[in-house]
């Protein structure tokens, strides 16, 4: 096993080995494209980045790792990736580029597991990404061995981000909000969402982002989808956008307005910042996940415009709740189970204030922020007042 290259991970093998002990498992498959490009190192298959079927199946990238033993991990992968290993190997001491289907890659792990792995294994695995042929074919495989969900595991593995993850996220972040003051500057009376959208996704592609998606409003409407919908003088408009880069992901949101803000909406606009900042104050390695939500929560409870707000903050990195889990149901269906524990330097959080206001429109600010020992970092902090539209 390469030293040099498992050295550049953003997780240890004793940390992983840890985690599995405690939840009892000796053997994990991982077969999402999210936690096989972690466990990689940032490596994604630039074939079925986007994609992931072809033909009668699909790609299923699929690890094997056997606790204690990482010189016996390996990656099965897409015959096609042998060109990638022959360009940068894979830190795996054991690379199978043997398959093309998700049948093939779940047997091939099984070869490897027979050969390298304990006879009646404990089996971890991520139940919402083994397609049920896959599954079939490991329950047939290790019929005394009953499958276990390592969802929690991965979480937990990813939940603190090295210097080199953080960097990566403060460059999407900024990047996002860097596209967002170009995209607004630019769109004007007339333009449609479709065409604002559009705009948004070549600005962070010429930032060097992947593109995942962009929620939009204009004037009054609460509706984020693209349409054919156009920016009038004076209407507000608010744009929430996601984008990848070498697998971490940006999210934020901006607000812009076609015209010169005018007191109303300076206002509602203060509320929201009033609130995020009520959050972030409470935010330090140490402090209790729940203290941010109660500080934020309390903020808005005395905010004239309470009635049609909400408050929301979670977990941020390679996807856009995780570790750490601070609210239940809130709008995503997950426990807040770290509501009671206390946050710890490097974890990354997204805090966002949302307006539904029944004149003006949808109003919010969403912000991403790094923990630190004495406070926080705050990325991506340009154009967090009113934009406004048509000054390029």
């Amino acid at each position: 096993m390469d030293a040099a290259l498992t050295a550049a991970l953003p997780y240890s093998f004793a940390r992983l080995d840890d985690l599995m002990e405690k939840a009892g498992i000796d053997v994990l498959l991982v077969t999402s494209k999210h936690n096989t490009q972690y466990l990689l190192g940032g490596y994604r298959f630039i074939f079925f980045s986007a994609m992931d079927a072809i033909g009668h199946s699909r790609y299923l990238p699929v690890i094997a790792y056997i606790r204690g033993a990482p010189d016996k991990t390996a990656y099965v992968a897409n015959k096609m990736e042998n060109s990638e290993h022959a360009n940068h190997p894979f830190w795996t001491p054991h690379f199978l580029p043997m398959s093309w289907t998700s049948t093939d890659s779940i047997a091939e792990a099984i070869r490897h597991l027979k050969d390298h792995g304990p006879a009646s294994p404990r089996i971890g695995v991520e139940p919402s990404f083994l397609p049920m042929n896959s599954a079939r074919l490991l329950e047939d495989a290790y019929p005394n061995a009953p499958l276990a969900d390592a969802t929690g595991i991965l979480e937990r593995l990813r939940a603190v981000k090295t210097a080199g993850e953080r960097a990566l996220l403060r460059q999407a972040s900024e990047a996002i909000s860097d596209a967002m003051q170009a995209t607004i500057a630019a769109s004007r009376a007339g333009d449609s969402k479709h065409e604002i959208i559009d705009r948004l996704r070549r600005e962070e592609t010429l930032r060097g982002l992947q593109f995942e998606y962009c929620l939009l409003t204009l004037g009054s409407s609460h509706n984020r989808a693209a349409s054919s919908q156009t920016w009038a003088e004076g209407e507000v408009l608010s744009i929430d956008s996601g984008g990848n880069l070498k697998g971490y992901i940006g999210d934020i949101c901006r607000m812009g307005v076609l015209g010169e803000p005018d007191a109303e909406l300076q206002d509602l606009l203060a509320e929201i910042e009033t609130v995020q900042q009520a959050a972030f104050a409470k935010v330090r390695a140490g402090a209790l996940g729940g203290d941010l939500i109660a500080a934020g929560e309390a903020e808005l409870s005395r905010q004239p415009n309470r009635a049609c707000t909400d408050f929301f903050a979670h977990g941020m990195g390679v996807i856009t709740h995780e570790v750490p889990f601070l609210m239940t149901n809130h709008p995503v269906a997950y426990a807040g189970t770290d509501a009671e524990a206390p946050l710890e330097e490097g974890m990354i959080l997204s805090v966002e204030t949302t307006m539904l206001h029944p004149r003006r429109g949808f109003i919010k600010l969403e912000d991403t922020l790094a923990v630190t020992e004495t406070g926080y970092e705050l990325y991506g902090t340009r154009g967090r007042g009113w934009n406004r539209g048509g000054t390029a």
